[in-house]
């Protein structure tokens, strides 16, 4: 990106008309920040974005526009972005119309609190019919400040999926909100069909308050392990029934 050393306004005769200026951080490293041209705004105006993530910085300009179908600046698309605590982001917007002098519009957002955070990774389910329960494993989002577990919350939603084959027309959902990396569903029956989701949030750290991507819905059941848990009740059952043959001699 090209630095520029400064920017200089003269008095101003009006404030740049935008409206909606918002930013977001996704995929750990990228950010798109967008923003409403006034639809009184005239034909012939013109916006610029320059950021900073230190008051002891230059602002650098945006290098990668977004436009309308006029093409008008509306936002700007940022890559190798990276959160550093609670570090600040200054943004400014420029508008240029005819050689007027605009007076910028001006906002200071804490970083981490825009990241939209990725879903939670290597979601694993682990069933056995015998005990009609499922061990649902997770490992936190991906994010590039936070590294410990501790600092996240879960939604977890359960749908009991129909089943045309079983007739079976209805639905039905759990959802629950949860700490920790894993989480015990007592409900299973192994003739059913389940799918399950899990996003994140913020627990008492320094991580985003907004709710995070959905993983993609892991399914189980219907008989999946269905030959596996009979494979093990019957060799419990027989180990049971030698046992008290042998206890009987």
């Amino acid at each position: 990106m090209r630095r520029i050393e400064a920017l200089v306004w003269l008095p101003r005769m009006s404030v740049a008309a935008i409206e909606n200026f918002v930013c977001v951080i996704y995929n750990i490293s990228f950010m798109n920040c967008t923003w409403h041209v006034d639809r009184n705004a005239s034909g012939d105006v013109q916006y610029f974005l320059y950021w900073k993530t230190s008051r002891k910085e230059d602002y650098v300009r945006c290098q990668n526009y977004i436009e309308d179908n006029c093409g008008r600046h509306t936002g700007c698309r940022f890559q190798n972005v990276t959160i550093k605590g609670s570090r600040k982001a200054y943004f400014l917007v420029n508008e240029s119309r005819n050689g007027q002098n605009i007076l910028p519009y001006i906002t200071v957002i804490y970083l981490y609190k825009i990241e939209k955070l990725t879903p939670p990774l290597n979601v694993t389910v682990n069933c056995t019919g015998v005990y009609h329960s499922c061990e649902i494993q997770w490992q936190r989002p991906h994010t590039s400040h936070v590294d410990r577990d501790i600092c996240f919350k879960y939604e977890i939603v359960i749908e009991n999926k129909a089943d045309p084959e079983e007739r079976m027309k209805d639905t039905s959902k759990m959802e629950r909100i949860i700490t920790g990396n894993s989480y015990i569903f007592e409900s299973f029956n192994a003739n059913k069909r389940y799918t399950v989701k899990i996003r994140a949030t913020n627990n008492d750290c320094l991580v985003s308050e907004n709710w995070g991507e959905w993983s993609t819905p892991v399914e189980f059941g219907k008989n999946e392990n269905h030959f596996l848990d009979k494979f093990f009740l019957n060799c419990y059952l027989s180990a049971s029934l030698i046992t008290s043959q042998v206890e009987t001699l």
